[in-house]
């Protein structure tokens, strides 16, 4: 209804407008505006009028003549206090307020009421207004607090209103008229420390807005006026007086003009650069070292993004022909490198970002030179080779990268590593550099940066393990560690301090994982590296845990070209270590089976007393799985415990897998029975000698029932027991033959320091553990699926039924005589199983299983009442009936 009424209102003063003196048609537009705005206020910012356009010419007109009527013929600060006036919300006084309101509602309807503005003159006494609230700054009283929130209100609807006008080419044009635009740039670049401080923003804004929407006609009329020849000229005297936060803020609206405007003309950007406006920019920069973090960084981020951007700003393609130094990676081809338009074609802005960061060493400016160096490289593949063909900045800077601080050096190295990872190419010339830097290693840090940048190339393509070793790099770090490992066999056993920390200690580490790096796939590194006679001191690394696991790979590539060196030096520290060097001896372990996976490696670890250091392993763990533990074993866990045996265990079943000799070389020199006696001592097993007193059974499970209960941390079994199960689980799948494919732990990270140890993990089932096999949707127990696996059991190691029979009788604890006794059951059980096939009985014959049978179970042999002696007397039956060892039957 309120916007009907108010429809009607309008017609009638428009019909009756042509007939009315000024004045009057003056005071029946102010009149109909509170009831225009009230309308808006209830209708939640609605606006429902049958002729906006008109309504907003007219009211547009009208706040323009008053703006023009304040300012005619008054000093400037007179006309600056009777613009205060005129828009102050504040009593009869509030036409001018009422006016701007109005003209602010209105400019954010729709395109056509916003030219209908456009077309009052607005544009042109707004920017007076602009410039005289920017130049002229009024003397605050104690009445202005009161009113500095109607203040920030009408400041926001000018310059809203402003931003809608001067976004539009016709509001540029008619801007043009008030002839104040070059005199605020200039008073922006002159006048900054005098000016209104609260309206040193606003301006910023609305001048950044006009610079967005230039026109030929305003960029001649600029041009015409030497308006950014005289801003650069005044900016070089601020620049040596104000702050440079100040100044940045002031000089990033002046290059707004200049940047934005070249889509349109070159005009202004050429007037920049013939009137020193680089050397201007660079002297500004300059002097932003040492400012505190955010302070003045929008405007100092504003100033280098417009400098990065003006370096595609040329009319001329930029033509260079690079003399490209081979080798270079396959897929690497200059010929056929597309230019995406993009290009570099003005290098005097990028001589600016060289130049900064040449001469400075502040940690913000030089990252954000770096960071426009990567950015103009992600526009143009081309970009790098055009830039570093011409002004060479990744050369020039390697030579002083060792000045800046850490961060700025991680940055730079993480470009010159984007050089060849993401555009495949070989910077031959930078690398050498890089390379000298890392020799001369004035900054560890540094160095240390370096070598991480040139150890990801190397891991990116064997290429650079050629490139490395013929430019001396190889040879050089391998003086350096030769050099460190002496140190080291200095300092052992001397329960000083290690000699090497933090930085220099990462260093080596770094050394050591390139020098892997390089060797790997390359018997000719590898060669270099037992040429230089290294080998000795490369294994004096292995007794450090940071070092440890780059010296295993470097041994490991040793075992290519001399499977007798690596098992000597592996086994000789397996042997060497003491009780408690656990973690060493699992990395050793770990790494032996990874090489025992070759079976060219088998006979030199056979000849290398391989068999016979892994037992003494388990000899040295005598009673470290006691229940409970005691010593210091209860300070190591047993899951370590376990996991040592495991991979013990595994070791000997890699080095028996399909190999006769070393097979028939194990069985008779009879490790299998002292395999058996050195599990026996672990402390799991009985070992007290008393006789056993048989009990009656209240129940029996099968071994693969206890295999589940194991693995089921909920289930009460004590922890010997589980150990126990454990053991027998290894053992049986060395039967078979599969242990050493198994994984029964998680594999860790090797880290510095100890801490990472002591959080070892449980040993779990994994998903594809050897007794749970996955199905679509389940899983079978353990207990099913070891049935699937009795129906077909090929026997590959006799010998470890053996070492099973030996610990039955050991499966006792006192207290626990009736879970004992279940679990030798169901172990005699599984035996019985082992050797139910006619083909696994012929396997076993000549292992010594029937004797052993007899020797180690004569308890359950001698009485008919004892629970194993049925079972025991049917396994005994099944191998007297291919026996070949009559003196047994006898």
């Amino acid at each position: 209804l309120l916007w009907e009424t108010l429809g009607k209102q309008f017609v009638e003063y428009e019909q009756a407008a042509p007939f009315l003196i000024p004045e009057e048609q003056q005071r029946r537009l102010l009149e109909f505006l509170p009831l225009f705005l009230k309308a808006w206020e209830q209708s939640a910012g609605v606006i429902i009028f049958p002729n906006t356009q008109l309504l907003a010419s007219e009211v547009s007109k009208l706040l323009t003549k008053e703006i023009k009527k304040n300012l005619n013929g008054k000093p400037a600060e007179e006309a600056r206090v009777a613009l205060e006036q005129l828009l102050k919300q504040k009593g009869e006084a509030g036409d001018g307020h009422l006016l701007l309101k109005s003209v602010y509602l209105l400019s954010q309807t729709d395109l056509k009421t916003m030219w209908n503005i456009i077309g009052s003159g607005l544009p042109a006494a707004l920017m007076q207004c602009l410039y005289l609230f920017f130049t002229v700054p009024l003397k605050k009283t104690s009445d202005d607090r009161e009113t500095s929130e109607d203040d920030a209100q009408t400041q926001e609807m000018l310059v809203k209103i402003m931003l809608n006008m001067y976004k539009e080419e016709q509001g540029i044009e008619e801007l043009l008229a008030a002839d104040k635009l070059q005199s605020l740039i200039i008073a922006t670049s002159s006048l900054w420390d005098q000016c209104s401080h609260s309206w040193k923003v606003p301006t910023g804004c609305v001048l950044r807005t006009i610079s967005k929407a230039q026109t030929k006609t305003s960029i001649v009329y600029l041009q015409a006026v030497d308006c950014i020849k005289i801003a650069v000229q005044n900016l070089f005297a601020l620049a040596d007086t104000l702050p440079a936060c100040d100044v940045c803020e002031a000089a990033s609206i002046v290059l707004c003009f200049v940047k934005d405007s070249y889509l349109v003309s070159s005009a202004l950007l050429t007037e920049f650069e013939n009137n020193d406006g680089y050397q201007l920019l660079l002297k500004i920069l300059l002097r932003c070292e040492g400012l505190q973090q955010n302070e003045g960084d929008p405007y100092l981020d504003e100033i280098l993004d417009m400098l990065t951007c003006l370096t595609t700003c040329g009319k001329t393609e930029l033509k260079v022909s690079g003399n490209i130094v081979h080798p270079q990676l396959p897929h690497f081809d200059f010929e056929q490198t597309q230019s995406s338009g993009m290009t570099v074609k003005n290098l005097q802005p990028f001589q600016v970002l060289q130049s900064i960061f040449q001469r400075s060493n502040d940690q913000h400016l030089c990252g954000r030179v770096l960071a426009a160096i990567g950015t103009i490289w992600a526009w143009d593949r081309v970009n790098f080779f055009l830039l570093e063909w011409t002004l060479q900045p990744i050369n020039q800077f390697t030579d002083i990268i060792h000045f800046k601080p850490h961060p700025v050096q991680v940055q730079f190295f993480r470009l010159v590593e984007s050089i060849v990872l993401d555009l495949s190419y070989v910077p031959h010339e930078i690398l050498k550099k890089v390379q000298y830097l890392i020799k001369e290693n004035i900054v560890p840090f540094c160095t240390l940066t370096a070598l991480q940048c040139l150890l990801s190339m190397t891991q990116k393509d064997l290429l650079f393990s050629d490139i490395f070793r013929d430019s001396g790099l190889l040879g050089l770090l391998l003086a350096l560690l030769r050099k460190e490992a002496k140190i080291l066999r200095k300092s052992a056993g001397t329960h000083l301090p290690s000699l090497k920390e933090g930085t220099e200690k990462e260093l080596n580490v770094v050394m050591l994982k390139m020098v892997a790096a390089l060797t790997a796939r390359s018997v000719r590194n590898t060669v270099v590296l037992k040429d230089y006679g290294m080998v000795p001191y490369i294994k004096i690394f292995l007794d450090d845990e940071s070092y440890r696991s780059a010296t295993l790979s470097i041994l490991e590539q040793l075992s290519v070209i001399n499977y007798e060196e690596y098992m000597s030096i592996v086994i000789g520290a397996l042997c060497s270590s003491t009780q408690w060097e656990l973690h060493l001896k699992l990395d050793l372990l770990k790494s032996l089976l990874r090489i025992l996976e070759s079976p060219k490696s088998h006979s030199a670890f056979r000849t290398c007393s391989g068999f016979n250091g892994l037992l003494s392993l388990l000899s040295d763990m005598e009673g470290a799985l006691q229940d409970p533990p005691s010593g210091q074993w209860a300070a190591v866990g047993q899951n370590c415990i376990l996991e040592m045996v495991f991979y013990a265990l595994q070791g000997i079943t890699a080095a028996l897998h399909l190999d006769p000799v070393n097979s028939t070389f194990f069985q008779r020199n009879g490790l299998f029975e002292k395999m058996a006696e050195d599990l026996g001592s672990l402390g799991c097993f009985w070992t007290e000698g008393k006789r056993q007193i048989p009990v009656s059974l209240e129940k029996t499970r099968t071994f693969a029932e206890f295999l589940d209960a194991a693995f089921c941390s909920s289930e009460p079994l004590p922890e010997w027991l589980k150990n126990c199960i454990w053991i027998l689980n290894f053992l049986d799948h060395m039967v078979k033959g599969t242990l050493h494919q198994e994984s029964y732990f998680k594999e860790k990270k090797p880290e510095m320091g100890e801490e990472a140890r002591d959080n070892q993990e449980a040993p779990q089932a994994q998903e594809e553990h050897p007794v749970i096999f996955k199905r679509p949707g389940n899983k079978l127990p353990a207990s099913a699926c070891m049935l699937l696996e009795m129906r077909d059991c090929t026997i590959v190691h006799p010998g470890a039924v053996c070492v099973m029979v030996r610990l039955l009788p050991k499966l006792y604890k006192e207290g626990y005589a009736q879970l004992s006794q279940e679990i030798q059951c169901a172990l005699v059980d599984r035996i019985q199983s082992l050797v139910k096939s006619e083909k696994s009985r012929q396997v076993v014959c000549g292992s010594g299983l029937l004797s052993t049978v007899i020797t180690s179970c004569q308890d359950a042999f001698c009485s008919d009442t004892h629970p194993l002696h049925l079972p025991l007397t049917r396994v005994f039956e099944k191998l007297a009936s291919q026996a070949v060892e009559p003196h047994v039957l006898r």
